[in-house]
């Protein structure tokens, strides 16, 4: 006597044979694979941080990767602060698109901030902090809408501070101090008004160019102090020159005067 399999528990049977097993999200594991190789690792915090690994770095909200969290099988945080790393941040970051948290601070990466941040449509909290990271704080970061924490400060950035940073209302923690920066305050960031959070000067102080409320406005561009200098020396010895060639002038009149003097006198025989 045969068995009687239903029609519904079959078709499930054929599904499962016939399908690929589930794997992890293409862009996670693209991501993960690239930002592994931007990046060097001089003393292996990353020994788990492997091909293998990252074609399944999810098990619904746990990872095995050093430094990943995650959420519903998708990374959503990456922790990778106080690793020694070296290198630079990949492009393709902007893979992970559920990001929630981005902290690769206290390490020693260089290079710009990579504009594909923007792509991290999720990102809450932004820290790269303590890096050498240079070049430009890019214009497009508040696409980032969600953003609470940017945190930049002890890198070497320079230009000026985007005044779109200002429009993201969910701001709340804002540091770029101790970089190269230059150029005015936004006012949308330092005159935020209503309920906005306000920075305050520990959040700018270090950047010797930059300037506006909450730090003072911009210094005069004076004369420099070798320029007073040469100018009060400049001075000096025209004075001399001027009082030296009167001199000469003076006891040149007098001696024609001394002389004119002597021309016209009449000289008496002696007796």
């Amino acid at each position: 006597m045969g068995v009687h399999v239903p029609k519904l528990s079959l078709l499930l049977i054929l599904i499962s044979i016939f399908l690929p097993p589930s794997t992890t999200d293409q862009k996670d594991e693209s991501c993960l694979t690239h930002l592994f190789e931007s990046f060097q690792d001089p003393i292996g915090n990353l020994h788990n941080w492997t091909k293998l690994a990252f074609s399944n770095p999810c098990s619904d909200f746990n990872s095995n990767l050093v430094g990943a969290t995650c959420n519903n099988g998708r990374i959503y945080k990456l922790s990778l602060q106080n690793l020694s790393l070296r290198g630079s941040i990949s492009p393709y970051i902007s893979n992970c698109t559920n990001l929630q948290s981005l902290d690769l601070s206290n390490n020693s990466l260089t290079g710009p901030l990579p504009d594909e941040i923007q792509y991290l449509v999720n990102l809450a909290v932004l820290n790269l902090s303590a890096n050498r990271l240079s070049g430009a704080i890019p214009p497009s970061l508040p696409m980032c809408f969600y953003l609470n924490v940017i945190d930049l400060h002890d890198n070497i950035l320079t230009g000026t501070i985007p005044p779109q940073i200002g429009s993201l209302v969910r701001l709340s923690v804002f540091d770029v101090s101790n970089n190269k920066l230059s150029g005015p305050i936004p006012a949308s960031l330092g005159n935020r008004t209503g309920n906005l959070p306000r920075f305050n000067v520990s959040s700018y102080y270090g950047n010797k160019d930059l300037y506006g409320y909450p730090l003072p406005p911009m210094k005069s561009k004076g004369l420099s102090v070798v320029a007073i200098v040469g100018i009060g020396l400049g001075s000096g010895l025209l004075s001399l020159a001027l009082s030296f060639t009167v001199v000469c002038v003076w006891l040149r009149a007098t001696e024609q005067k001394t002389a004119a003097e002597q021309e016209g006198k009449i000289v008496l025989p002696d007796y």
